[in-house]
């Protein structure tokens, strides 16, 4: 059966769900010539709701989508390009050595782009102290308006709401809400850092993700390495158009005194 012809672009990811189930509804109703009209209602009514919430959306997150940049950071000089990627592919492999500022930077360039509004950015870190450090940090950077904007998620604790667009967690969260939220539709935009760590969780997030990206076109997915295996995440999304595209950024090295 082919999806319903409705306009879906001003609402969030995660209302999209609830008012596709009711337009294949109707449809169906229209197709076997029942009534459909009390259906039409319910799904015009969820709609227009969604709608309102976008609009407010949309406009708290004019308050963070110019953030400011550390120039010092390597991953500075190669801004222009990451976000070109990340706006004309739905998967982009980074491979930043340790110091490029990938991690701290990369939901900021996520944030100028217009990615958060739709859904969150979710962005997974290995350990939970980690996602708090992250958190903190991203949240400090934004400015006035970060300490509502960012949010964070460990194993007990949640530090999120309707009005979070950037939000930090264990790679082991987001893996636990596949149970309830199936394709993910609480976010538009996914960054798995610190990939080449190759944990179960990782593993069976890369490959779980992979299957919803085929069924959410409009879902973007950035995974982060410092190794080599940037190549073998590139195969493993590849699709018609080939290999992911990867790109490199440097580190930033510090003298040792002794």
């Amino acid at each position: 059966m082919s999806e319903p012809r409705i306009d879906l672009s001003g609402v969030l990811a995660a209302d999209r769900g609830r008012v596709l189930a009711l337009a294949r509804k109707r449809d169906e109703l229209l197709r076997r010539k029942e009534p459909a009209t009390d259906v039409e209602q319910q799904m015009q009514s969820l709609l227009d709701a969604a709608r309102v919430r976008f609009a407010a959306r949309r406009q708290r997150h004019a308050q963070v989508a110019s953030p400011v940049f550390d120039d010092a950071l390597p991953i500075a000089e190669r801004r222009a390009e990451i976000a070109d990627l990340i706006r004309k592919h739905q998967v982009v492999i980074l491979c930043g050595e340790t110091g490029s500022g990938k991690t701290t930077q990369l939901p900021k360039i996520c944030l100028e782009l217009g990615r958060g509004i739709h859904g969150m950015i979710g962005c997974t870190q290995p350990r939970r102290i980690a996602a708090r450090s992250l958190a903190t940090r991203l949240a400090k950077e934004l400015g006035a308006a970060g300490s509502h904007a960012v949010g964070y998620k460990i194993r007990f604790s949640d530090h999120t709401d309707d009005n979070t667009f950037v939000k930090v967690m264990t790679d082991g969260i987001l893996l636990a809400e596949t149970h309830s939220d199936r394709q993910l539709r609480r976010y538009d935009t996914l960054i798995i850092d610190e990939a080449h760590e190759r944990s179960l969780n990782i593993d069976f997030l890369l490959g779980y993700l992979k299957e919803v990206l085929a069924r959410r076109p409009e879902l973007k997915l950035i995974v982060t390495s410092a190794t080599i295996d940037a190549d073998r995440f590139a195969q493993h999304f590849a699709s018609t158009r080939g290999p992911a595209p990867v790109i490199q950024v440097s580190g930033r090295l510090f003298p040792v005194e002794q």
